[in-house]
């Protein structure tokens, strides 16, 4: 952390936006945008194609897009007899700009004489890489809608997809295709062309008639053919849509979000502005799903700024990964970026992972990590920096990132205080919280990278405005004191065009008397007297219970998820009954210590399926409940506890780890019945 001067404690607690009308309920803007809202970043760099250019021009030799070439891979047996696959990876390799717009330039060519033509949808399917990328610029270049859907999705949701937008052409992996794409071909009975990103196999044999499968060089290769050499390309208007983007939705069937050029140039415009010194010496480590708008935009952010990307995966971000052999070096160890982008799933292992550490310490060791934690949450208060601290005891925490991140963008969920805290001091480097949706391009707001506050998501962003509406129904008012409550609605030209074939949803989103576009984003908020936002509540997860009272799922399940024992938890209550009940995926280094402690008995299964285990972890439950302060009707009176973790694969929590409420209460419907006396 560079040292703080007085100016910058004094930007800290500075207006960050303020009402323009001077009326509580907005619209809020920047206090850099008061008088109108900024919707690009360079005059006449209008569309997604120029964005490219114009870097490529501006950073021709510099490198663009890295990946790591794999020098080993083998299957390492576990204790409990299950083959693992690990992987030794070596060095990153480089595209330039200038290579890399070369190589989408190819591909673009390539896909029309393929048959793919401009304002038809074209789909990918691919997990987070540099090829993705290139085949988006390729798409944006030829005015190819890009349909982008997440690599984790089922058959169902893809199918749906795929034939709703109807699309002839997708773009996919060598792994997506034969282990989910493979099975629902006949299901979508549009499609002709798979092309495959990968350099092998070459021969595809064993596709249904009439699709064909090719590979990414073979199609860029098609550019110089003499019939293809002269082929013009339509290019794209501001207002084409850019990208459709099916939302992993926590409700329902997947929505697909139509994204223009100038939806998504507004969206990446505000977000660069509060990355203070972003450029080309700036190396950003790319490993969350592109299919979701907060890394899409990061990575739009970053090659317009002439930074490189390297590429990663969850599962080899670290030296601890799980599929980086014991011994060799995770991605961040190589990369060493200095911006990352992290949901708060991912930061909360993190956290979790170090304090365990933590308690493994010495006494001495722990005792002095504990008085050096302390003494540098005290001194950033005061907006003043420890560089001894850093160097003697949080080095070794920062190098867990590769030791030169200066700042960590944190989206798609809240994150904890305790979290934001612990990556403030531990990591020696800001948390920018932000909040914003695919329905507004992920764009909203930002906090500032100098404010240390927590739970907080920051001002408006330069390209979007804030509005409150009173939600009555759920006590939500902005003449609420001290601060103004209420439906968050945000616009600009960042909120998108609407839902594709989805007029019934679309009423979510309006138009005002200026022609400016709107979306009500269903989320509750409150604007602090500096113009910050709080997210403080979701309109779908207020239940009301028999005997009247209001309960917020996500607030309660806020609360407790700072308990050491919950890993994760989802609060459910029906309207017919008297209480609360949840569902617990429990820690399971603090599970068996409470086990061992109670003499309860068993394997990991038998633990979480014990009646006496459940017990004891309610009252753990019930403890942490009343310390956050939550009402009595607010706190789950049964539990159920969930021996296995849930993540994207399972259907239950959505990319960004939501919770997918509906599928939580299939899956858990027995229990329900039980915890409810079997009504």
């Amino acid at each position: 952390l560079l040292p703080f001067t007085s100016q910058e404690q004094e930007r800290a607690q500075r207006l960050k936006a303020r009402s323009v009308t001077g009326r509580p309920a907005g619209p809020y803007r920047a206090m850099g945008a008061t008088k109108r809202l900024v919707s690009s970043l360079h005059p006449g760099v209008d569309t997604l194609d120029k964005v490219f250019e114009d870097a490529s021009r501006r950073f021709p030799d510099r490198d663009c897009l890295g990946t790591r070439e794999v020098v080993m891979e083998e299957d390492e047996r576990q204790s409990n007899g299950k083959f693992f696959k690990k992987v030794i990876l070596g060095q990153y390799r480089w595209l330039s700009y200038a290579e890399t717009h070369r190589a989408a330039a190819c591909f673009g060519v390539g896909l029309a004489a393929l048959g793919q033509r401009a304002h038809n949808n074209i789909a990918i399917f691919c997990e987070t890489r540099a090829e993705w990328v290139i085949a988006a610029q390729a798409c944006f270049m030829q005015n190819f809608p890009l349909v982008t859907l997440y690599s984790t999705l089922g058959g169902p949701a893809i199918t749906h997809g795929l034939n709703e937008t109807e699309v002839s052409h997708i773009i996919t992996s060598r792994e997506l295709l034969e282990t989910r794409l493979k099975f629902i071909l006949l299901e979508v009975p549009r499609l002709q062309h798979i092309i495959v990103v990968d350099d092998t196999p070459t021969e595809w044999p064993g596709y249904p008639r009439g699709i064909s499968v090719h590979n990414m060089a073979t199609v860029q290769g098609l550019r110089t053919k003499p019939e293809n050499v002269c082929q013009g390309r339509k290019q794209p208007m501001p207002s084409d849509i850019a990208v459709i983007m099916y939302t992993s939705g926590s409700t329902g069937i997947p929505k697909g979000v139509m994204i223009s050029h100038s939806n998504i140039i507004a969206g990446i415009t505000g977000m660069a502005e509060r990355i203070p010194n972003l450029g080309e010496n700036d190396t950003y480590i790319g490993y969350l799903p592109l299919a979701h708008v907060l890394e899409l935009s990061a990575e739009l952010v970053c090659v317009a700024h002439g930074c490189r990307i390297g590429y990663s995966s969850p599962q080899t971000l670290a030296d601890q990964s799980t599929k980086i052999k014991k011994g060799s070096k995770g991605d961040t160890s190589v990369l060493q970026p200095t911006l990352m982008a992290a949901v708060p799933e991912i930061m909360d292992r993190i956290y979790k992972n170090v304090m365990t550490k933590v308690e493994e310490m010495s006494s001495a060791q722990r005792t002095l990590f504990t008085l050096a934690y302390n003494y540098k949450l005290e001194q950033l208060s005061q907006g003043r920096s420890t560089p001894l601290c850093d160097n003697l005891v949080f080095k070794k925490v920062r190098s867990l990132l590769g030791g030169k991140t200066r700042v960590l963008l944190s989206g798609g969920a809240p994150l904890s205080a305790a979290t934001q805290r612990f990556i403030n001091v531990c990591f020696c480097c800001p948390v920018g919280q932000g909040y914003g949706l695919t329905e507004t391009c992920g764009a909203g707001t930002i906090s500032e990278m100098w404010d240390y506050s927590t739970g907080r998501v920051g001002g408006p962003l330069i390209c979007s405005e804030i509005k409150l509406k009173d939600w009555v129904e759920g006590g939500y008012h902005i003449t609420d004191t001290p601060t103004p409550r209420g439906e968050i609605l945000i616009g600009g030209p960042n909120v998108t065009m609407g839902y594709y074939k989805n007029e019934a949803k679309n009423q979510d989103f309006f138009v005002d008397e200026t022609g400016q576009r709107w979306f009500c984003t269903g989320d509750i908020g409150e604007v602090h007297p500096d113009g910050c936002l709080k997210i403080i509540d979701r309109k779908k997860d207020l239940v009301k219970l028999q005997a009247g009272e209001y309960v917020s799922l996500g607030k309660v399940e806020a609360m407790l998820k700072n308990c050491p024992l919950i890993d994760n938890i989802c609060a459910y209550a029906n309207s017919d009954e008297m209480y609360v009940i949840g569902f617990v995926v429990p820690n399971q280094k603090n599970l068996l210590l409470l086990a061992e402690q109670y003499l309860i008995r068993g394997s990991w299964e038998e633990l979480c399926d014990n009646a006496a285990m459940e017990e004891v972890v309610l009252q753990v439950i019930t403890e942490a409940a009343l310390s956050a302060q939550l009402e009595r009707f607010e706190i789950p009176r049964k539990i159920r506890l969930s021996p296995d973790p849930w993540t994207p694969e399972t259907g239950l929590v959505t990319e960004a780890f939501k919770l997918k409420r509906q599928q939580l209460k299939s899956k858990y419907q027995d229990d329900i019945e039980r915890m409810y006396g079997g009504k």
